[in-house]
């Protein structure tokens, strides 16, 4: 499993012994400039997760390796992180600047359930390449919310949740989600959504005697208690793909991030994933990758 960094962890990487507390009356948040943060030396870094949120905007040549994407970052880049995908930054320039922001979920209950938001879910939304332009307004932002935590308003909290809806946006409005928000306004979009619902639900594996229970289309049309053909039928209208198609893309994502983020074996990670024998594994992950799970991991420790 990917180590799991807690909120007190983070701290360590402060360079100011005494950072400002940023803790309302529910939940926390803070807001750091990146100059003020130890960072990894350049070379590898481990894959891990968080138990809070972050989003962070950094200027500076170096790479995010997020979830089983790797993304080469040549000047700017704003990353939103949750606690369910493990991640970490390579440094390769010599000077990185930026602000790290980071809350817990409590922090912005009152406004919506932040993971549902698309930066948090997709990594084609939570990595977003700025322009010049782009990289000021969003520099100003950050700049506004550091000085407003530092600052004596009395009802700063609240700003700073606008604030971060205001980011939050302006991020998915310059990559919109590729599909639309599903509203069960019709019997495709209910099945689309509880399928969605089942498929996630069983992930991130994070435990080698993990199993998932559902990995082929007659096992999810069975828990939803309707026919193999009525779920495919539903999902292509809806998303364009067969049951298969989305099941496996979600299957080679993570085992992607598990070849990236464990030790473990080739075996035990198949296992988890409902393939009984290695081989299979093995000859599934070679099919749509065109490459052995061993090389890929490989790959990626070189």
């Amino acid at each position: 499993m990917s180590k799991f960094v807690e909120l007190q962890s983070f701290y360590k990487n402060v360079i100011d012994p005494a950072p400002v507390p940023g803790t309302s009356e529910v939940g926390h948040f803070n807001i750091f400039k990146v100059e003020d943060l130890r960072f990894p030396k350049k070379g590898h870094a481990t894959y891990s997760r968080r138990d809070f949120f972050k989003i962070s905007l950094v200027t500076g040549h170096g790479k995010i390796h997020y979830a089983d994407q790797s993304i080469e970052v040549p000047e700017s880049v704003l990353v939103f992180t949750n606690p369910m995908i493990p991640y970490y930054w390579e440094i390769i320039g010599e000077e990185q600047t930026g602000y790290v922001c980071i809350f817990t979920e409590a922090f912005f209950n009152r406004f919506n359930h932040i993971s549902e938001f698309p930066v948090f879910q997709e990594t084609n939304s939570a990595v977003v390449l700025l322009n010049k332009d782009d990289t000021c307004r969003f520099n100003e932002l950050f700049l506004r919310m550091y000085n407003e935590l530092h600052g004596d308003y009395i009802y700063k909290y609240d700003l700073l949740r606008s604030l971060l809806m205001e980011l939050i946006h302006s991020a998915q409005k310059m990559q919109p989600a590729h599909g639309s928000k599903q509203t069960g306004s019709n019997a495709a979009d209910r099945i689309t959504t509880l399928f969605n619902e089942l498929l996630e639900r069983q992930f991130p594996v994070e435990l080698s005697n993990q199993k998932i229970k559902l990995n082929t289309p007659s096992a999810f049309a069975k828990q939803l208690n309707i026919h193999v053909n009525h779920l495919n039928k539903a999902l292509k209208e809806t998303t364009g793909q067969t049951t298969t198609q989305l099941i496996n893309a979600r299957l080679i994502q993570e085992a992607k991030i598990l070849l990236k983020s464990t030790k473990w074996t080739i075996a035990e990670i198949g296992w988890c994933l409902g393939f009984e024998e290695p081989n299979h594994f093995s000859g599934f992950f070679k099919n749509k990758t065109k490459i052995t799970p061993m090389k890929f991991r490989q790959s990626v420790i070189d």
